[in-house]
């Protein structure tokens, strides 16, 4: 069932939608899959639409209720802008919204309303154009104990437990968390592309955790679960560029780098100059890489966890 959770009013008589599709088969949980905050990351989408056509082919399978919100941010993912069009937002950045405030708080605020209360919420995110990563949840420190038991049913490759920021406190995770609605915050592959493998393994993973809960009979293969690398405190390095250039490397991230190895370089394509050779300072798993080449000094090239 197709239900609009939010509407206001566009400038030449239109009127902007979210939507979710409700499907529901018997039990009382409620599991919630929402993606599309931000309009360049479109791994969501792929999973979306997996989802919706397994749970509505097998629907004597399901024992409870899946709610899936494919696009919270439509306009953005029509424009292939990251932020909400117009008004340079980032949606992400703007929880817990407020029912008199402006169309983009009223907007998040209504999505909030409605997410609340779930058992269990899966926030899909892709990385930007810049960075490429392997499939991973991320978790805030504050709420690490409740959530990594069901973090590693995902069928992802890395558990990131990381510091409190003050940014944090805006997002739609932080927001849900506060307010005792469990929400994992899962990331992988680059902006403006679709990852089929990532996402296949996403919806299996979801399925498994479906299945941990009591809401999908059918347990997938355990064979093809990962078991996921959890790393928290100061075990996560990153590296940054010292120079401005073009970075170049032949390394695919989800590889464990060894100390002195070099990932890339950064080249000056004018002289023909190197100008940095990237290397790894420590044993650990690359699980962030730059995709984009055209770097500046700072550009965040790399992240490691520590082994």
């Amino acid at each position: 069932m197709i239900k609009t959770i939010a509407t206001t009013a566009l400038p030449v008589e239109e009127r902007l939608l979210i939507k979710k599709n409700v499907i529901s088969n018997g039990g009382s949980q409620r599991f919630c899959i929402v993606t599309g905050t931000h309009g360049d990351e479109l791994e969501g989408q792929y999973v979306c639409f997996q989802l919706n056509k397994i749970l509505q082919e097998n629907i004597g399978k399901l024992n409870g209720t899946v709610e899936i919100y494919p696009a919270l941010n439509p306009l953005g993912i029509d424009s292939i802008t990251r932020g909400i069009p117009n008004f340079d937002l980032d949606m992400n950045r703007m929880f817990p919204g407020s029912l008199d405030g402006t169309m983009a708080e009223n907007i998040v605020h209504s999505i909030l309303n409605d997410l609340k209360g779930a058992d269990i919420v899966i926030d899909i995110h892709s990385s930007n154009i810049f960075l490429r990563e392997i499939p991973q949840v991320r978790i805030n420190i504050n709420t690490a104990q409740r959530l990594v038991p069901y973090a590693k049913f995902l069928n992802l490759d890395f558990i990131w437990i990381h510091d409190a920021a003050t940014v944090l406190e805006a997002t739609l995770a932080h927001s849900l968390n506060s307010l005792d609605t469990p929400t994992l915050v899962v990331e992988m592959g680059v902006g403006m592309r679709i990852n089929h493998k990532y996402g296949n393994r996403l919806v299996t993973g979801i399925l498994n955790l479906m299945h941990h809960l009591g809401m999908w009979s059918e347990q997938p293969d355990p064979s093809l679960i990962s078991k996921p690398i959890t790393s928290e405190g100061d075990s996560v390095c990153f590296l940054n560029a010292e120079a401005s250039g073009i970075f170049l490397t032949e390394n695919k991230n989800n590889e464990v780098v060894e100390p002195g190895e070099e990932i890339g370089c950064i080249v000056s394509s004018l002289t023909g100059e190197v100008l940095q050779h990237v290397i790894a300072p420590v044993k650990g798993l690359m699980f962030t890489l730059r995709a984009y080449p055209v770097v500046y000094q700072g550009s965040l090239l790399a992240r490691i966890h520590k082994l």
